[in-house]
């Protein structure tokens, strides 16, 4: 700049600050590379909550040996020197078109003590996360709460990492989160994965995840084959109990006294053949169901709350099976608005009805509602929430929070056997 005048020195810093403000504001300045160190650190279940209990992580090409070391927490600051269980972790390697090779790493913890806490890390051998603390599931039927999420696709590390950790703020003693779809915008984009680990951060690493998949999640290959993002089971140990074909992203998972279902509703919406498959898959999952409390995620809702939208065929095919098995809450996104309802057709919100169907919206893309619609009790649009769901016994208690932390929703099912459907009291009404 030393042969430029006064003026044009001044343009030319006022261009590049313009421009590092640009790229800072866009999330464009922030690296998501791998390298030796873990990153991406994220629990999940594939097998039994109460006994089990499996990380995944990252790191760069390079790390080929992956272990995982875990002991029960006893506050003593002398975790190294511990008699720590150690396990050799499973590598896979995944590269993109727009992204560097990097290794995943999985491990799953057996024969854990039901409701206890433990404490790990993960490394090489060398290079180590920090000590992570979790809670296995009970053995015996607890009461638990847990936190609930719709869609967070867009503006990941600046606006959707409020919400997540609010909702950590406001129940950090959670003991899974729920993602209803969408975590990300555009598939197969490793920055926007890293935006999503970043936003969840540590409670990635300490509170289990059960993420559904969306839309957003999938793409079409060279052969127009509709396929899940190639991060999805890479990142996510999850239980391979779902139909043929779906493992990871179909399955169901049993905590305390919930059985809580997730299905592929992309497959179900675009597939046929796949809507039939679930459907078959999903009503021996209900039929032999021992547990009291029946919760199902999906994506794509079968009541809309946005204009222009109906899953009718999911609808028609899916509401009866929900109806014949008495399930009580279903967990939706895409929507990007919030609304919850029973639907009861003949029946009166207050008693005994059919599931309630939710949607909600976490990160800041959102609809207009369509107010058409006559199954919404309550609805609301350009709001980001979360949802704690508190389950004691015959009661479940539901809140949904604003990323202020005020409550915006709340209400109560009860019931006294798993093959009732259950009893609905708007806690709205008594504030």
């Amino acid at each position: 700049m030393k042969n430029m005048n006064k003026s044009s020195k001044q343009l030319a810093l006022t261009i590049l600050f313009s421009t590092f403000l640009f790229l800072v504001q866009t999330g464009k300045a922030q690296s998501f590379k791998a390298g030796a160190f873990p990153d991406r650190i994220i629990l999940t279940w594939s097998a039994d909550p109460s006994t089990t209990q499996s990380v995944t992580w990252r790191t760069d090409s390079t790390v080929t040996k992956a272990l995982a070391q875990i002991l029960i927490e006893d506050s003593s600051p002398k975790l190294e020197k511990a008699d720590a269980k150690e396990y050799t972790a499973m590598t896979s390697s995944l590269k993109g078109k727009e992204y560097e090779q990097s290794n995943y790493h999985s491990a799953t913890f057996t024969d854990l003590q039901p409701d206890q806490v433990y404490t790990y890390r993960v490394g090489d051998g060398t290079n180590w996360s920090e000590w992570f603390q979790f809670r296995t599931g009970p053995a015996a039927t607890q009461p638990f709460s847990f936190i609930y999420l719709g869609d967070a696709q867009n503006d990941l590390r600046s606006k959707w990492s409020r919400v997540i950790r609010r909702a950590f703020a406001t129940h950090g003693d959670a003991r899974f989160i729920v993602h209803a779809g969408d975590l990300i915008n555009r598939s197969n984009n490793d920055n926007e994965w890293g935006e999503w680990h970043f936003g969840g951060g540590f409670i990635n690493g300490m509170i289990p995840s059960i993420p559904s998949s969306g839309n957003h999640e999938y793409f079409r290959d060279e052969q127009k084959k509709l396929t899940l993002d190639p991060h999805w089971r890479a990142q996510y140990t999850l239980p391979e109990n779902g139909p043929k074909g779906l493992e990871e992203s179909a399955y169901y998972i049993d905590y305390s006294n919930v059985r809580l279902i997730s299905l592929n509703s992309q497959m179900i919406v675009l597939d046929p053949n796949s809507l039939k498959i679930q459907a078959a898959w999903l009503e021996d999952v209900l039929k032999n169901n021992p547990k009291r409390w029946t919760m199902i995620t999906y994506h794509h809702p079968i009541y809309s709350t946005a204009k222009g939208r109906d899953n009718k065929e999911f609808r028609e095919v899916f509401k009866p099976l929900f109806d014949k098995y008495h399930v009580d809450l279903l967990m939706q996104g895409h929507d990007h608005t919030y609304s919850r309802g029973q639907n009861l057709g003949t029946g009166v919100s207050g008693k005994v009805g059919g599931p309630m169907y939710v949607v909600s919206v976490a990160g800041p893309k959102m609809y207009k509602v369509d107010v058409t619609p006559k199954w919404m009790d309550i609805f609301t649009e350009d709001t980001q929430l979360f949802q704690i769901i508190s389950v004691d016994g015959e009661n479940l208690n539901y809140t949904a929070y604003k990323a202020s932390g005020e409550v915006f929703d709340t209400f109560k099912l009860t019931k006294t056997s798993k093959e009732q459907a259950a009893a609905f009291t708007d806690l709205n009404k008594k504030k």
